[in-house]
C-alpha cells in the first residue's frame, strides 16, 4: 500500500486563505479576490500585489492541492478557469488549521527586527518621537479593527478579536516605553558602557563602536563622552587578553 504524501507547510498566510476558498466551492481567482477583501482577509493575508492571488494558485496547483475544474469564456469577457480543492489540499487545509491553531509558528515581524537596530535613531528623544509616531497610527489601526459588523456571529470575527488584543498589548507597550525615556528611566549608552559590551561575546568591535560614536556626532546628535582613562583602561585590558592567548 502507497505510503500518503506528506502534508506541504503553507508557505505564506495566503496560501491558507486561498485554499480555504477553494475548499468552501469552486471559483475563479477574481472572485476570490473580490471575497478576501470582502470578508477582510486582506488584514490577515498580503495581497498588495495584484498578482498574490493568482502566484498562490499557481503554487498550490504544483503543489497538488487545487486543480482546474473548468475554463469558460463569457462573450466579450476574458476566459476564466475556476479551480477546485483536491482531497490532498481539503486535509492539508484542516492540518493547517489545526496546527496552527494548536502550535506556535516561528514568525518574524518587521518591528522587533528594527528594534533590535535602531540605526539612525539619533537621541532618546528621537527614539520617543518615532514611537509616538507608531502608537498614533496603532491607534487608528484599533478603531478600525473595532467597527462593528453587525450580523456576523463572533466566531467569524475572532482573527479580528485576536488583532485587536495584539494592538492593544503594543500599544500600552508603547506608551510605558515613552514614559521612560521622558523620565530619563531608558537612556542611551554612554560610549564606556559601549566599550563595555563590545568587549563581551557578540559585541560590536572597539572599531565599530568609535565609528558610531563618530557618526553621532557628525549628524549633530548628543555624543557620549570617552574618558581618556577610560579609553586607556579598555586599551590595556585589550592588549592583556591578547598576550593572554
Amino acid at each position: 500500500m502507497a505510503a500518503e504524501a506528506p502534508v506541504p507547510r503553507p508557505r505564506s498566510p495566503l496560501w491558507i486563505i486561498v485554499l480555504a476558498l477553494a475548499c468552501e466551492e469552486p471559483m475563479h481567482p477574481y472572485r476570490m479576490q473580490t471575497l478576501i477583501k470582502q470578508r477582510g482577509k486582506d488584514q490577515v493575508a498580503n495581497v498588495a500585489q495584484r498578482n498574490s492571488v493568482y502566484q498562490t494558485i499557481e503554487a498550490l496547483r504544483r503543489a497538488g492541492l487545487i486543480v482546474v475544474r473548468e475554463t469558460s469564456r463569457q462573450e466579450r469577457r476574458p476566459e476564466r478557469t475556476v479551480y477546485e480543492a483536491t482531497g490532498q489540499g481539503r486535509q492539508a487545509l484542516k492540518t493547517w488549521v489545526r496546527t496552527g491553531l494548536a502550535s506556535l509558528a516561528r514568525e518574524f515581524p518587521e518591528f522587533p527586527a528594527v528594534l533590535s537596530v535602531l540605526y539612525g535613531v539619533e537621541s532618546a528623544a528621537d527614539l520617543s518621537s518615532l514611537l509616538e509616531a507608531r502608537n498614533a497610527a496603532l491607534e487608528a489601526r484599533l478603531a478600525k479593527l473595532q467597527e462593528p459588523a453587525p450580523g456576523v456571529p463572533r466566531l467569524f470575527l475572532l482573527e479580528g478579536e485576536y488583532a485587536a488584543a495584539l494592538v492593544k498589548a503594543e500599544i500600552r507597550w508603547l506608551r510605558g516605553v515613552v514614559a521612560d525615556v521622558r523620565a530619563g528611566r531608558l537612556t542611551f549608552p554612554t560610549a564606556e558602557e559601549m566599550l563595555r559590551i563590545s568587549a563581551q561575546a557578540g559585541g560590536p568591535s572597539e572599531d565599530a563602536v568609535r565609528r558610531m560614536l563618530a557618526e553621532m556626532a557628525g549628524s549633530g546628535s548628543p555624543r557620549p563622552s570617552l574618558g581618556r582613562k577610560a579609553a586607556v583602561r579598555r586599551s590595556t585590558s585589550g592588549r592583556s587578553r591578547r598576550h593572554a592567548k
